[in-house]
Parts: structure tokens; sequence; C-alpha cells
């Protein structure tokens, strides 16, 4: 099984994205899981267009690595209502493989996580869940919107025993 942890984020600051991102990873390779992280700010992928003739290498590489991996985790934090852009980005080049004859992520499950400070991170995994739906994917009937000031235990900077608890839920409806 082969697991893509797609980090919405554009930051490169160590911050809760990479936390995340460490957390899934440690414990999905504990399960005996290959997993593969796609961190958004250390890959240079342009913007789509329709119009583009010749499809850059990175994107190429981009659409393989995500649709060679069974079972995918996104990640990103609420802008305006829904994922970044960036990461909005990268899914429409995913374009490229509509004329294959299992196009997009079709029969790929994903599991959805947005943050954001306030309730409304739901919002964002709603916003994810319709590109999801649209690209073929199963996404999972359970997602994680996190309220960023209850992520970490109180003073620290470990991930609050709630966050783990859901996490590990999303995992294992992830590799059912």
């Amino acid at each position: 099984m082969r697991v893509l942890v797609f980090n919405g984020t554009n930051s490169t600051k160590s911050n809760a994205a990479n936390h995340i991102v460490d957390y899934f990873k440690t414990t999905l390779q504990g399960m005996g899981v290959e997993v593969v992280v796609f961190n958004l700010a250390e890959n240079s992928i342009p913007f789509f267009s329709e119009d583009s003739e010749d499809v850059p290498p990175s994107v190429l590489k981009m659409v393989e690595l995500f649709r060679s991996c069974e079972r995918h985790i996104w990640f990103s934090p609420l802008y305006h209502g829904g994922m970044t852009g960036a990461m909005k980005n990268c899914l429409d080049w995913l374009i490229v493989s509509a004329r294959e004859k299992e196009p997009y992520l079709s029969h790929i499950k994903v599991a959805l996580i947005c943050w954001a400070y306030g309730g409304n991170a739901s919002t964002g995994v709603d916003n994810m869940r319709v590109v999801a739906n649209t690209l073929r994917a199963w996404t999972l009937p359970y997602s994680v919107p996190i309220v960023m000031q209850d992520l970490y235990a109180k003073d620290t900077k470990t991930l609050a025993v709630e966050y783990q608890d859901k996490f590990e839920r999303m995992m294992t409806l992830l590799m059912s």
C-alpha cells in the first residue's frame, strides 16, 4: 500500500503542516505503509493553463505520483472558504490524464483535513471534497476540520490527544 500525504500549504516555515505531515508519516510507516509526501512549497508547479501545448516535466512527475498512490491524505489551511489556490492548481493539472482508461484519481481513497483559526475549517473540507469527487476519487465520510487554537496540547508543540485520536480514526478508515 502506498499513501500520498499532500501538504497544500505554501509555507516553508516549521508550522502545523510539518507536524501533521510528520505525525501521519511516522504513524503510517509504523503500520508498514509506504508514505510519499508531496509538499506544495517544495515543488515548482506552474499555473495551469488549458492553452499549454507542452506539459512541464514537474507536472508530469506530480501527476504520475498522485496516480501511483492508492490512498491520499490532503490537508490545507483554510483560505477564504477553501483550500489554497496553489493546491487547487496542482489538482487542476490532473486534466492531463483525462483521456486515459481510468482518468484523474479514479478509485483512489482520499482523507481530508483543513485547519483554521476559528470554527470554519469544515468549509475547506467541503471544498476539497467537491474537487476530489469531481476527480473521481472516493472521499472518506470522516474528515478532520482543525481549530488551530486546539491543535496542540497546552503549552507544547505536541499534537493534542483529541487530534491524535481523530487522525488515528482517519488512518484506520483510510487503510480499510
